[in-house]
């Protein structure tokens, strides 16, 4: 009787988990993407990212600074519009940045032009400084930062962002980071002025805000990287900064190195 129940237990265990697994596989291949967008999941990885951030549609899910492109929202609107619950933590309206303003302007427009797909979407504030809430405290089931670390460390604020993220985040909560990953053996500069950041100080600033790193991931690494360039990551695909001289070469090198890393905060 008890191999039974366990044989039962482990197969619905398993049409779960194939189950939520079709259903980001749909969100992910959905037509509401575009060509341009599905073209990079060469280089991000969705389906093995967020697979091994354990996400599953009847969570509640904080994505900080989705951008103005919603690259990843496109995907996690759907997958949690039936059972979960997304916030989109965005730039401070009142930014004096007409960048940050503008980048938030085009974010809400895009996802009030598909009200069947975004909908159920949240839009909250996070300003580096930490002083708004992204979520209700001690709600979120995951926190979801993509490419974002250098930007809190260029305003000197990185510190207070964890901070903020792990009041957000339930006990037991995951956060996920996937960040341009700079080689452990360069001296990382606080201001991450090319973009890249070495694991150690990632976990460094985590540990310090009261997370614990559960595991690492090879994921969305690029061994083609150098790590080196006159623009730093922006020299890569897609920014492609720069005059057109090595402009093949970037192209072949791909979308840059990235660490992919997960966070538990204690219970």
């Amino acid at each position: 009787m008890y191999k039974k129940i366990t044989l039962l237990a482990l197969l619905a265990l398993s049409l779960n988990s194939f189950a939520e697994s079709t259903d980001l596989q749909q969100a992910i291949n959905s037509s509401h993407r575009s060509a341009e967008h599905k073209a990079r999941d060469i280089y991000r990885h969705p389906e093995k990212t967020l697979e091994f951030f354990a996400l599953q549609p009847n969570m509640t899910v904080v994505e900080i600074w989705p951008g103005s492109q919603a690259w990843y929202t496109e995907i996690l609107a759907p997958y949690l519009k039936d059972h979960g619950k997304l916030y989109a933590a965005h730039f401070d309206k009142n930014s004096t940045s007409p960048y940050l303003v503008k980048s938030l302007a085009q974010f809400k427009q895009k996802i009030a032009a598909n009200p069947e797909i975004y909908d159920k979407v949240i839009t909250t504030t996070l300003t580096t400084s930490g002083q708004l809430k992204i979520a209700p405290d001690n709600s979120a089931d995951r926190i979801l930062t993509f490419r974002n670390v250098h930007n809190w460390m260029n305003s000197g604020r990185a510190k207070n962002v964890f901070k903020t993220m792990y009041q957000a985040l339930k006990p037991g909560g995951i956060l996920g980071v996937v960040e341009h990953r700079n080689p452990e053996n360069i001296e990382q500069d606080l201001t991450a002025p090319s973009g890249y950041v070495t694991e150690a100080y990632v976990i460094q600033l985590a540990n310090k805000a009261g997370f614990k790193l559960a595991a690492k991931s090879e994921i969305n690494a690029n061994p083609k990287d150098t790590h080196i360039h006159p623009h730093g990551v922006w020299s890569l695909p897609p920014s492609l900064r720069g005059d057109a001289t090595n402009k093949t070469n970037f192209i072949a090198i791909g979308e840059s190195d990235r660490m992919t890393l997960k966070f538990i905060k204690p219970e």
